[in-house]
């Protein structure tokens, strides 16, 4: 059997090695030139691989594609490959047909992260052989080529859920839907709807989906959608039934007749975004019948992932938190909903066709300065400058950093939250965090 493995990241590498395993044939191409660390893993396993075209790819007969997840569905070598008939799949899809493991399943615009490494958190300290993997950490693909376990909780991209035909988490938890990655959907909002439900489109009744019941785009779709599996909603609004809400400070999960109960001032993650999260995890370790004071304990000391609302240092009363990871708007408004104090924000990079206005409230009520950090900060100077007084234009982490200590005083919070990716002046949004961290300590 013949495997044809697109791209070579992460996702290609781990989906090569995995194939290897299973005794395929593996061949990978890349359209761009592959990294040493991943050329280095690939050679090792004596897999055959081409870089800066797909020559080889498209002359050669395949039984099985595997496409990584950042290769858009409509590119040439896709569309040519597909013509030949052999069945095109995503890495999560390949993996899950190797392992008999629980899965995990987290997706949603924004806290993915953060979701997943919680309940990964909660089922390592109840005792379980768990991996968390996916879009964190290792590929889902490679933790599996590595060890099978008996859980793997994984969060999961739009873009690794577009060319799924079987994938089945037992538990899906779908945290919430805002505009992201468009351009991906033909600039079209119910497409990229469509593809995050596809985290639910194989599950059967013995599964559950774990949703956000406040988020008018997934409850809308819902109605609409064919899920065969368990509904569990979750709100921080209303009360629910067979799910998680927050009631007078009290968040309360409610699956059996043994309820859960505890106080939001315990949560270690605090602001309304990190409820939600917190509630899908706590729904899903119950679900899979966590003891409560493991879920409890978990919960209240629970570390957030770095570069997602990471406090850095207190500078001279000045807080400085790296939120790196917010490469969109909706990212930026959790941020700056959490912060009550005024805020120095740093924002910019790549801007994906943002809509700022969401923002403008908290903007007006919060940030009392704002440095912009790109290439191109035209479309943020003519935007913001009407809101505050004080905005200005910074070409690196350094001068940001010095910018935000300048504004600044004591009481009041540096935030880097910048809303846009990250590759204008940075490798990758962990690249942008680390420099703003390095700058900071070099204060």
């Amino acid at each position: 059997m013949k495997l044809l493995v697109l791209g070579a990241g992460e996702s290609g590498a781990g989906a090569a090695i995995l194939g290897k395993k299973q005794g395929f044939e593996v061949f990978v191409s890349d359209l761009a030139r592959i990294k040493e660390k991943y050329k280095n893993v690939l050679t090792k396993a004596e897999i055959e691989w081409e870089e800066e075209t797909h020559a080889k790819a498209l002359e050669a007969e395949f039984d099985l594609i595997v496409k990584s997840p950042g290769i858009p569905g409509n590119s040439g070598a896709v569309l040519k490959l597909r013509e030949k008939g052999a069945e095109l799949i995503s890495e999560i899809e390949f993996a899950s047909r190797y392992t008999d493991a629980t899965i995990i399943g987290i997706t949603g615009t924004n806290g993915k992260t953060t979701t997943a490494t919680l309940v990964h958190y909660i089922l390592n300290k109840a005792g379980l052989d768990v991996a968390l993997a996916g879009n964190v950490g290792k590929s889902f693909a490679w933790s599996l080529a590595e060890r099978d376990r008996d859980y793997f909780v994984l969060e999961i991209s739009s873009f690794q859920l577009d060319d799924i035909s079987s994938f089945r988490p037992h538990i899906a938890l779908l945290l919430n839907i805002t505009p992201d990655h468009l351009d991906r959907y033909e600039n079209r909002m119910d497409l990229y709807i469509a593809a995050k439900f596809k985290i639910g489109a194989f599950q059967e009744k013995s599964d559950h989906l774990v949703y956000c019941a406040d988020d008018e785009n997934i409850v809308n779709a819902l109605r609409k959608a064919e899920i065969r599996s368990a509904l569990h909603p979750i709100s921080i609004y209303k009360p629910v039934v067979n799910g998680a809400f927050t009631d007078n400070k009290t968040l309360k999960i409610n699956l059996t007749t043994k309820p859960f109960n505890m106080s939001i001032h315990e949560l270690a993650l605090q602001g309304k975004h990190n409820a939600y999260n917190s509630m899908a995890a706590g729904v899903a370790a119950r679900i899979l019948e966590i003891r409560k004071d493991v879920v409890r304990e978990s919960l209240s000391d629970f570390q957030n992932v770095e570069h997602r609302l990471e406090f850095v240092a207190q500078i001279h009363g000045i807080n400085f938190i790296n939120d790196s990871k917010a490469t969109n708007v909706n990212s930026t408004w959790y941020a700056l909903e959490s912060l009550s104090e005024p805020v120095v924000w740093i924002v910019g990079g790549v801007d994906k066709g943002n809509d700022y206005s969401i923002l403008e409230p908290l903007i007006k009520e919060k940030v009392k300065a704002i440095i912009c950090l790109g290439k191109d900060n035209t479309k943020l100077l003519e935007y913001f400058s009407p809101m505050v007084e004080n905005i200005v234009e910074a070409g690196s982490a350094d001068e940001a950093v010095a910018f935000g200590y300048r504004f600044a005083k004591k009481g009041e919070t540096v935030l880097l939250s910048p809303a846009c990716a990250s590759f204008d002046l940075f490798e990758n949004y962990e690249d942008r965090g680390q420099q703003f961290k390095r700058a900071i300590r070099a204060l």
